[in-house]
């Protein structure tokens, strides 16, 4: 098919539908062959309930791995033909059980007449095609259910993002951005402190005269993160991570990380065995992202903002991360 041919691959979904659509409008009509009021989307409920145990819908859609939801409308749907037959089960009157009526029952028999030259055709269909479609389905339902489709396209999004993401040092003309990103996280969810004031309008004195380190980040050349490395006076830890920001129209490019490990790596490379910080659980992807890179939660340490509420600490070792 043309449109198929120029879209490709991408439009599998489309392309399986329709293939779908094209098997279930035969599978219709072979019914209908062999004197069956039955429609094909029954089939999975009635197969599996065809050896005569009860099962309540949950179970059911358990096993046939449909929505419970689907399955109570095709329970429905078979009730009204006469075909299953609801009850309470026994053991915990709380629960609806489900099975195949007396005609239900007697339609397994031409059922299985059915499902044997249905089988004899699918099989030679099989035969005569270059490719086992039914192996190649099994391949992607299991490469899906380790990583779903949607992550995957999540992780190429970002690669291609990440080839317009520069990372430099900080530069007087970055001061604005520096404190509007940070002014924008901290007072979203509580109010500037003096140590934010001082650190935000005086960028040079506080953090880099004093060995500290800013980091800002470029997407397509307009700065839209910061990070700073703070250098510690403390004999466990040689610098902090602080003021880290990302402005929300750039989230969901993996920038944040990328500052995070330009940060680590240059306090490793400065010869640093610790790196420290401070959050806030509210900040949940900025926790991730640090449990991710290896950070992890100090049991106690005396606060420096108000706003903190979580330590976390970082033991480095002499490999690099990479970007």
């Amino acid at each position: 098919m043309e449109f198929f041919d120029k879209l490709g691959i991408m439009a599998i979904g489309s392309r399986l539908r329709m293939l779908t659509d094209i098997i279930t409008e035969d599978a219709s009509q072979i019914y209908q062959l062999y004197g069956m009021d039955f429609k094909a989307k029954w089939f999975p409920v009635f197969f599996l309930l065809s050896d005569g145990n009860p099962r309540t819908i949950t179970g059911i859609a358990e096993e046939i791995g449909h929505s419970h939801p689907s399955v109570s409308t095709i329970i429905r749907e078979m009730s009204a033909k006469g075909l299953v037959q609801e009850s309470k089960d026994k053991a915990d009157g709380r629960r609806n059980m489900v099975k195949l009526s007396k005609k239900g029952q007697e339609a397994v028999a031409p059922m299985h007449i059915t499902l044997e030259d249905v089988g004899t055709a699918v099989e030679a269909i099989s035969k005569e095609a270059k490719h086992n479609l039914w192996k190649a389905i099994e391949e992607w339902e299991y490469l899906l259910a380790e990583k779903p489709l949607l992550q995957r396209v999540k992780e190429e999004k970002r690669v291609r993002e990440s080839q317009n993401i520069t990372i430099v040092p900080y530069a007087a003309c970055y001061q604005s951005i520096f404190r509007g990103l940070n002014e924008e996280w901290i007072t979203a969810h509580w109010k500037m402190e003096d140590a934010d004031y001082k650190a935000l309008d005086h960028p040079q004195e506080y953090i880099l005269d004093k060995g500290g380190y800013i980091f800002v980040a470029l997407y397509k050349n307009e700065p839209v993160g910061v990070c700073a490395l703070y250098k510690m006076d403390d004999p466990v830890y040689d610098y902090e991570l602080a003021k880290y920001a990302v402005s929300p129209k750039a989230q969901g490019k993996g920038i944040g990380v990328l500052l995070c490990k330009t940060a680590i790596n240059k306090a490793r490379e400065l010869g640093a065995k610790a790196i420290f910080l401070e959050s806030n659980t509210i900040l949940k992807p900025a926790i991730r992202i640090y449990r991710k890179l290896g950070f992890k939660e100090l049991a106690e340490y005396h606060t420096a903002y108000e706003r903190g509420d979580i330590q976390m600490e970082l033991i480095l070792n002499n490999k690099n991360i990479e970007q």
